[in-house]
């Protein structure tokens, strides 16, 4: 996979509004997330619709609540393994909202927020592994101050208010995929 500008050449560019400059040049944490709309449905538009501002409120009544939210996350692996970029690598993408790492706040100004298309206690697919790994040796290589040390779930960083990616997803598995680079 190749980064070229801050963006995956591999993906499909959806651009989002919901992005802003980080404080420094600094990206030194991925943060592993699970999205699905509506909960445990795949393969939609919701997920482009709302990241990018565009989720019809009357399509879905789990949409309503979602009226207004900014949102956003660098890049999407849908269930197919199609990867779907959102926000340029170097700008602050909107995904980890209230968070802390090892102390710090604000993981948004530091991290890059990598949505997988699925759900807490549902298994990903074994091209969203595959895809998943392939992107984190890219952006392994691309910044200096990310290392396989500095990859956590949306848990980990929020752990009294999310819980993606889940107990479905193999954190074993990703990692040892991740040692034989």
């Amino acid at each position: 996979m190749q980064i070229e500008n801050h963006w995956l050449k591999a993906a499909r560019r959806c651009p989002s509004p919901f992005f802003n400059e980080r404080p420094s040049d600094e990206i030194s944490l991925l943060v592993i997330h699970n999205i699905a709309l509506p909960p445990l449905t795949y393969g939609g538009a919701g997920i482009e619709q709302l990241f990018t501002g565009c989720l019809p409120a009357a399509a879905h009544p789990y949409f309503e609540p979602l009226q207004g939210v900014e949102v956003s996350a660098h890049l999407l692996i849908r269930r197919t393994g199609e990867l779907v970029q959102f926000v340029a690598f170097d700008k602050r993408a909107w995904h980890a909202g209230i968070s802390s790492f090892k102390g710090r706040e604000q993981c948004n100004d530091f991290a890059l927020g990598i949505e997988l298309e699925g759900s807490d206690n549902q298994p990903y697919t074994q091209v969203q592994y595959q895809q998943l790994v392939a992107v984190t040796v890219a952006l392994l290589a691309e910044y200096p101050l990310l290392n396989k040390q500095r990859i956590c779930g949306h848990d980990a960083i929020a752990p009294n208010r999310k819980t993606d990616p889940g107990k479905a997803f193999d954190w074993q598995a990703y990692q040892q995929h991740l040692n034989a680079f």
